[in-house]
């Protein structure tokens, strides 16, 4: 019953608002509106990090956010990046052999390539996502790009294509450099690319695997740096990395899925980064719904008509908007309704005339086809007349 008042408030204070804006605004009207349906945080979790985000893996909606936008230090979190593109350019049994530059990393995990050793990008993409060895992406690099800069150019590139505006690489492993970094936004949106890709899904679920080395004849056990793999902490658990500097702070992005549900969470600079992910993730299983917030039908907004028999016409959705969310979420539901100021006659019932795009906090959550709720026949007996021979 509450929901359902909420909704008729929500309908009432639209129509209004659209009524009273409608002829000020020229060509696009955007109409910004705040619902408060319930009370604020509710069922929030306390995420002890600097910056969180908690992702749907399957639609990119945003279920929880807290600094997401704002620019941090990715740590080893950056690997996702370079396996991704070492799947798009490269084969997995392609030999790489190791330069002198990947040989002399030495700082924080590796797998002690020496100059010279051939090993297929197979088990170096195993060496960079599930042990996090250093060595082992500038040798990735260097064999999909040439060098070590050109293959960070195209990672640059590819987290535009991505969407991750709000990311910029300077390496390939994420050491830390001024110039390198990320949000918490952008780093879900590369993971929820990168589980698409078989083989980094598969890798980011092992607990542990063998590197082999085609020369020196040699094989090295290793064991996944995400402890929840392990500890069985989070039902489903299945991925993704973990990062650490000293300035990045503790880091992961965690994956589990349920049923046909796949939640990404990432955590950034967090004080007990499982223990952050883990509350992240049974948030997102225990408290998101499929939610109802506006019924098919009902009006959302005016457009005024030139030259028609009635001086405006209503607008509605044609099906219910109905949409995945936590409820404390629905506080914080914000609707922009964008449509031309005006439409001239005939218009018929079901005309596409605008949408309406609901967010929270500035991300998306669905946009929906604002249609005319009823027919506007031309206001002339002429127009009118052929408009009905018209059909």
């Amino acid at each position: 019953m509450f929901i359902v008042q909420a909704i008729k408030e929500l309908y009432g204070f639209v129509s209004n608002y659209t009524r009273r804006f409608m002829f000020c605004l020229p060509a696009v009207l955007i109409l910004s509106l705040t619902c408060a349906l319930v009370p604020a945080g509710a069922n929030t979790p306390n995420i002890n990090a600097r910056a969180a985000i908690l992702m749907d893996a399957n639609t990119g909606q945003v279920y929880y956010a807290k600094e997401a936008g704002k620019s941090r230090e990715p740590a080893s979190l950056t690997k996702l990046m370079t396996a991704i593109l070492a799947v798009e350019s490269g084969k997995l049994d392609e030999v790489v052999e190791v330069s002198q530059r990947a040989a002399s990393v030495s700082v924080g995990s590796t797998i002690g390539l020496n100059k010279g050793d051939r090993i297929t990008l197979e088990n170096l993409l195993k060496a960079a996502l599930v042990t996090s060895a250093n060595d082992a992406t500038v040798a990735i690099a260097e064999h999909i790009a040439g060098n070590h800069d050109s293959f960070v150019y195209q990672m640059n590139r590819k987290a535009v294509l991505l969407g991750a505006r709000d990311t910029r690489f300077v390496n390939t492993n994420g050491y830390h450099d001024p110039q390198h970094y990320s949000t918490a936004y952008d780093l879900a949106l590369i993971t929820r690319y990168a589980l698409q890709k078989p083989y980094i899904n598969e890798l980011v679920c092992t607990n542990e695997t063998v590197i082999r080395w085609v020369r020196p004849e040699k094989d090295k056990e290793v064991h996944n740096t995400n402890r929840l793999l392990r500890t069985g902490e989070v039902e489903g658990i299945d991925g993704v990395k973990t990062g650490s500097t000293a300035r990045a702070g503790n880091c992961l992005i965690a994956s589990a899925t349920r049923g046909d549900k796949r939640l990404i969470a990432v955590v950034l600079h967090a004080g007990n980064r499982y223990r952050e992910a883990a509350k992240l993730l049974d948030y997102g299983f225990s408290e998101v719904r499929p939610i109802t917030i506006f019924p098919a039908g009902k009006v959302m907004a005016g457009m005024r008509v030139k030259d028609g028999v009635y001086n405006t016409v209503p607008l509605t959705v044609a099906d219910p908007v109905r949409v995945n969310l936590a409820k404390d979420q629905l506080q914080s539901i914000k609707l922009n309704i964008l449509m031309d100021d005006e439409v001239t006659a005939p218009v018929r019932q079901g005309q596409l005339l605008g949408y309406a795009l609901f967010t929270i906090d500035g991300y998306r959550v669905t946009k929906v086809p604002l249609v005319a709720a009823r027919e506007v026949p031309p206001a002339s007996l002429f127009a009118r007349i052929m408009y009905w021979f018209s059909g």
